[in-house]
């Protein structure tokens, strides 16, 4: 397990940088939290305007990889609902979110009163982008960085919106999070390239989600748990 320590100087940079190049909205479908992003749109309604695909490949060359931490995901944005609408889920308990982004299921988890909320990217301006909106919804979120795939989850649930997209990360992620001793939810959109593993995970919600940098406006986005009994 890798994890990187960053220093006072960098987190503060690379929180310039976030600040810099996006703003304060409302979630499409979480409009309940406001987060630092490429897309103004605000409500539930609210669908990315046309010009978002350029702000985000400019964004790209100035953060050299592509800016998770700021768009509103479909798997996140579900996720999000997911736990905001049924809080006992994290109520108490400590939530390790995967792959954070822009900290959007943190926050949630946070807000529906986890004990402690651990968010997780490899990626610096995720990390600061996280730090920032946690400040934003008035919430505290222990930030660690690095790749955590190789380790095992301590936490009592573990969050992850949207990391079946590519092959390699889900080969890793499976396992990862089947070591988990707790509950682990994760937010699935209906794509025509998923890498979801059939037999080990469970359906329990489904969502219509505004949709950003996809091939529709809105994106069927499946809420499922890992069934322990279909992990090896």
């Amino acid at each position: 397990m890798s994890v990187r320590i960053r220093s006072a100087a960098v987190e503060d940079d690379a929180e310039d940088f976030v600040r810099a190049h996006t703003g304060l909205a409302a979630v499409p479908y979480v409009p309940e939290i406001r987060l630092r992003l490429i897309t103004p749109g605000a409500g539930p309604n609210a669908v990315p305007d046309a010009g978002g695909d350029d702000r985000v490949y400019e964004l790209w060359e100035r953060a050299g990889r592509l800016p998770f931490w700021a768009c509103p995901w479909a798997g996140g944005q579900a996720l999000a609902r997911h736990v905001l609408d049924h809080p006992e889920i994290v109520r108490g308990r400590t939530v390790l979110d995967l792959a954070s982004g822009s900290g959007l299921v943190a926050v949630a988890a946070a807000l529906a009163g986890a004990a402690l909320v651990v968010a997780n990217d490899v990626d610096p301006y995720a990390l600061a982008a996280v730090s920032v909106n946690a400040r934003a919804n008035g919430v505290a979120v222990r930030i660690a960085g690095g790749d955590l795939l190789d380790g095992t989850p301590s936490q009592q649930v573990v969050l992850a919106g949207d990391v079946y997209y590519e092959e390699p990360l889900a080969r890793r992620v499976t396992p990862f999070l089947s070591r988990a001793g707790g509950e682990v939810l994760i937010g699935a959109p209906a794509r025509a390239c998923s890498y979801l593993p059939e037999g080990v995970f469970e359906q329990v919600g489904v969502h219509q989600v505004p949709a950003f940098l996809e091939d529709a406006s809105s994106k069927r986005t499946t809420i499922y748990r890992l069934s322990k009994h279909c992990v090896t």
